[in-house]
């Protein structure tokens, strides 16, 4: 997909009141000043959707990423679960498919440093014939989102380690439990517990929302970092860029008036 941007139009001077001080141009945006600008607040906020599945190991290699975006002063980053590997998408693990995703672990491993643990190979994609379902971690994370959605993010980041670096199988409700509540999200662990209507609800619209956003901008895979409105994709590869060459891939942020 061809990303757009938005234009960059220097202001003019004003040469006809000559009796007035000119004010010297103001300086376009280089790539440099974008995050430097947002982390001062200076700009107006960045709404980012982050398009992801709990079980997809590129989304683990773009963790320290979101991490990055959901921390710093003037973005806000909505978390959009796509349920890839639930329901339909579910499925038991087994020799050929352990082999392929280990071999895409290692990529991931090199181009974002992200950890792969032996007990991961081992306990996880090692457990022949267990399911491969995100959709328990897709409750247990919709219960923090219910709690409090600025969690969220932490709390994907706590399932993700307990999986690819612990090899805990987070495809159970009791391992969930324990991860929430090791993380501090006890509150949503009794939710998750629970597992009422209102939470099936929630899981069941913000996955739905999720696939109609995939649809309708094209997006195969995940993850996948939306920006702007009417929404558009960045390029695959943004969230494993340079920090500061993903903001500059963002719509391009505007002075806030002094």
């Amino acid at each position: 997909m061809v990303m757009g941007r938005r234009g960059r139009n220097a202001p003019s001077d004003n040469n006809e009141l000559t009796f007035l001080p000119v004010q010297p141009p103001r300086r376009l945006w280089q790539k440099g000043d974008v995050e430097g600008a947002i982390l001062s607040g200076t700009t107006t906020p960045i709404s980012l959707t982050y398009l992801f599945d709990p079980l997809c190991g590129w989304c683990y290699g773009a963790s320290p990423t979101l991490q990055r975006l959901t921390t710093s002063p003037g973005i806000r980053v909505t978390l959009a679960p796509t349920g890839l590997f639930s329901g339909p998408g579910a499925r038991p693990m087994d020799q050929d498919f352990a082999a392929y995703a280990w071999s895409h672990d290692q990529r991931i491993a090199k181009l974002s440093g992200q950890a792969f643990s032996e007990a991961y190979r081992v306990r996880v994609l090692g457990a022949i014939g267990q399911r491969l379902d995100s959709g328990p971690a897709t409750r247990a994370l919709t219960a923090v989102w219910m709690v409090n959605p600025l969690d969220e993010a932490r709390a994907l980041q706590a399932i993700q380690a307990a999986r690819y670096v612990e090899g805990r199988d987070v495809t159970a409700k009791s391992v969930l439990i324990d991860v929430l509540n090791e993380a501090g999200f006890s509150a949503a662990a009794e939710q998750f517990w629970a597992a009422d209507e209102h939470l099936e609800a929630a899981m069941a619209e913000r996955v739905r929302q999720a696939q109609g956003l995939m649809r309708g901008l094209g997006i195969q895979g995940v993850p996948a970092l939306l920006t702007g409105e009417p929404p558009r994709a960045l390029p695959a590869g943004a969230l494993f860029r340079n920090f500061d060459e993903l903001l500059s891939d963002l719509a391009l942020p505007q002075p806030l008036p002094a």
